[in-house]
């Protein structure tokens, strides 16, 4: 259906189609004059049916929108918003909606088309995706209708302005709950992490198979059932894992739609969904020049909400990371053994040294682990063809940095220090693998 959208008039394509065809009777009547009453007539009756479409079209009053969606929504993600109209009309009415996002999400449709059946109710769905956390505002939504003949474009805005938030990307926290409840995990590409390390913990009795070991069986349960019986134990729970957050100039930089520290968030938050499910504790710190935020850890449904809250108003500070400060600040309030991850960007000059003493710092109470996004910008100019002096330049350039980066890299790995360095697209699945195997081993 094709709709004149008009502001004063409402005219559909059909009804401008209808008058133009008076022009050619008008042109005629300037040489037979008893064709001019003919086309005054027809002219009149055309605007009288438009009349009629639009005292026949179905009043604002008889429709019902609504806007639903999360009162949360994830950053750098694809949020549906739906529109759901419903009309008390016994005849099917076709639709055009427009809704009014924040001007800075991406969307994904701006008109939505469709028809309200008698008695149903119908669900118009688009997409926003936000690229900055913080909060915002949806507009009222608009739609518009067509009388029965199709004439007349009726609209009226419905008043649907509510505030929403944005927070660290919550999709996929949801999408991992569901694949792991039904045992599809390794769709986000991660690996199931074979337990290399016998528990002390006692879990359950269970038969014995051909893979347990012989010291396994238990002799006393053996004897009552009549059939080889094994013990089952698991690993010990309530580790601690600390994420630490550098939110400094450098994690302000943009890798595609978000920026570093945004790849980070996201992360963060889901290691602190995971961990909790395996029974740990899970703490935040976030630090630029100073300590800006400190979540001591703790387990249990409420941390991870807690964790959420704290995340979702933290932005980038034009300063230089202090990694001794937040280091000391971090030993001083946690002196017990904890997986301590540090999400940063690594520059060239003397934070780089800082960087590496302080980490080593943790050694041995504590397990670092340094995690940082390489930029594939700087892998592309460094994998190029050197064909101009200009692109020569450039890839020696490229390589030089990637040099200082994997020689920092080296370092800290010297020095007992775990690291990560990966694009940002599979920071979330590296850093998961990475804790799940070094829980399953027994590292923490």
């Amino acid at each position: 259906m094709a709709l004149f959208f008009c502001a004063m008039h409402h005219l559909t394509t059909r009804a401008l189609l209808l008058l133009l065809l008076a022009v050619p009777l008008f042109i005629a009547a300037t040489f037979v004059r008893p064709l001019l009453a003919l086309a005054i007539g027809y002219v009149l009756l055309m605007v009288g049916a438009m009349v009629l479409d639009a005292f026949r079209a179905p009043r604002a009053a008889a429709i019902e929108v609504e806007r639903r969606n999360d009162s949360k929504l994830s950053l750098g993600a694809d949020n549906p918003i739906f529109l759901h109209v419903r009309a008390r009309l016994p005849r099917t009415l076709p639709v055009v909606a427009r809704d009014e996002p924040p001007d800075e999400y991406d969307v994904s449709q701006r008109l939505l088309e469709g028809e309200v059946r008698p008695g149903q109710t119908l669900s118009l769905r688009y997409t926003v995706t936000p690229h900055a956390r913080g909060d915002y505002a949806f507009g009222n939504a608009t739609l518009r209708w067509p009388g029965p003949l199709g004439l007349i474009v009726r609209q009226h805005t419905f008043a649907l302005a509510a505030p929403v938030k944005v927070y660290p990307n919550l999709l996929e926290v949801r999408k991992y709950d569901l694949l792991a409840r039904t045992g599809r995990l390794q769709e986000l590409g991660l690996r199931r992490a074979r337990v290399f390390g016998r528990g002390t913990e006692f879990e359950r009795l269970r038969e014995y198979t051909p893979d347990d070991e012989f010291r396994q069986i238990s002799w006393k349960a053996t004897a009552r059932r009549g059939k080889p019986i094994a013990i089952e134990y698991q690993t010990e729970r309530s580790q601690t894992v600390i994420a630490l957050l550098d939110a400094g100039r450098l994690m302000r930089a943009p890798i595609g739609p978000l920026a570093k520290l945004d790849y980070a968030i996201n992360t963060t938050l889901l290691l602190g969904y995971v961990a909790g499910l395996r029974g740990d504790y899970v703490g935040n710190l976030v630090f630029a020049d100073e300590v800006m935020s400190y979540l001591p850890p703790k387990s249990g449904r409420a941390q991870f909400h807690r964790l959420l809250e704290v995340l979702y108003n933290i932005h980038s500070q034009p300063t230089v990371p202090d990694y001794r400060r937040a280091i000391a600040y971090l030993k001083v309030r946690r002196p017990k053994r904890a997986l301590v991850v540090l999400f940063t960007d690594l520059a060239s000059g003397s934070d780089l040294s800082e960087l590496v003493s302080a980490m080593a710092s943790l050694r041995p109470r504590h397990l670092p682990m340094v995690v940082t996004m390489n930029d594939p910008g700087v892998l592309a100019l460094a994998q190029q063809d050197a064909t101009s002096s200009a692109a020569v330049y450039e890839r020696a350039i490229a390589e030089q940095l990637l040099d200082e980066r994997r020689l920092v890299l080296d370092q800290l790995e010297q020095r007992g220090i775990l690291t990560i360095d990966v694009p940002a697209s599979k920071l979330t699945t590296a850093v998961i693998n990475r804790y799940l195997v070094l829980k399953a081993r027994g590292l923490l």
